[in-house]
């Protein structure tokens, strides 16, 4: 490993699949001197294969859970929602495959959309949206989520404390997809993708709601 001087260098200069190679044979000792989102930005979804990038992110969930500073939560916004945007959809099955890489992976979009309101529209907004993930650990095989708007702030989290605008029904991989624009909300209902239930009007409107930053 290079000096802790050069290490955000050193590691932008590694090819996508040799950084994945360094992350996944990396000890918590090697990694307390790297920058997480050093990490973030020389990964390149377009240059790795299906499970190179769950293979990555999994490296640097077992590096932040023995107390590197590299988890997914030290990665800029821009960094984070980059990688996100740029993975196939291959790829993102194969990390929503993990339910532990799963859960972290939604956590942190779910985070990045309470941070990141489109002020503009939520300011005299008061809604709450429940969104039903498939292939989930929770009850009926689903992973919930509960987004609350009002007072000008957006709050998301795990727990269902208000009844809902309307609830949305999609799988993860979806989901990540339509939180980053790489598909719309009509396009997935008229598919069969995407159910809803409530107001429909405001549904099709969702991701207006967030202004997560571009990649």
């Amino acid at each position: 490993m290079p000096d802790s001087g050069h290490t955000g260098a050193a590691i932008g200069a590694l090819k996508p699949r040799a950084l994945v190679e360094l992350l996944d044979r990396m000890n918590p000792a090697e990694a307390m001197d790297i920058d997480a989102d050093a990490i973030g930005r020389a990964l390149n979804p377009r240059k790795l294969g299906r499970n190179d990038l769950t293979t990555a992110l999994r490296a640097i969930t077992r590096l932040a859970e023995a107390g590197a500073p590299v988890d997914l939560s030290a990665m800029s916004p821009k960094t984070f929602v980059r990688i996100l945007t740029q993975a196939s959809t291959d790829q993102i099955q194969s990390i929503m495959a993990e339910p532990g890489l799963r859960a972290r992976v939604l956590g942190e979009m779910f985070r990045h959309m309470s941070d990141h309101p489109r002020d503009e529209r939520i300011k005299d907004l008061k809604a709450v949206i429940h969104w039903r993930l498939t292939g989930g650990a929770g009850e009926d095989g689903y992973d919930r989520y509960e987004t609350v708007i009002a007072d000008g702030a957006c709050v998301g989290g795990t727990e269902m404390t208000a009844s809902p605008k309307v609830t949305v029904t999609l799988s993860p991989t979806d989901f990540l997809k339509l939180i980053t624009n790489n598909v719309s909300a009509p396009v997935l209902f008229m598919t069969g993708k995407l159910k809803v239930r409530g107001d429909l009007a405001f549904a099709a409107g969702l991701t207006g709601l967030f202004d997560l930053p571009k990649p």
